[in-house]
């Protein structure tokens, strides 16, 4: 219920702002800026020593045994799916 009064306040708002007539009465100007001298900051940056090897590394990985037991079907034999 609220999102359809949102909805409708959303588009009284909207028409209500589609009957304005604007009319533009004077050109706009760009005001004139004088910039004089300045600095960049400077940065004396040394960064790390990095060294990359590539190589052959040993992973053991665990196994896991998982047992599923599913439910039979009524008669106990196995459900295939083709019926």
């Amino acid at each position: 219920m609220r999102k359809f009064i949102l909805a409708g306040a959303v588009a009284f708002a909207s028409l209500s702002l589609a009957a304005c007539d604007v009319d533009q009465t004077e050109e706009g100007e760009m005001p004139e800026v004088d910039v004089d001298g300045g600095n960049m900051p400077e940065f004396d940056v040394e960064g790390p020593e990095v060294n990359v090897d590539t190589g052959t590394e040993t992973v053991e990985v665990p196994t896991l045994d998982v047992d599923v037991d599913g439910p039979d079907d009524a008669a106990g034999e196995p459900v295939t799916g083709d019926e």
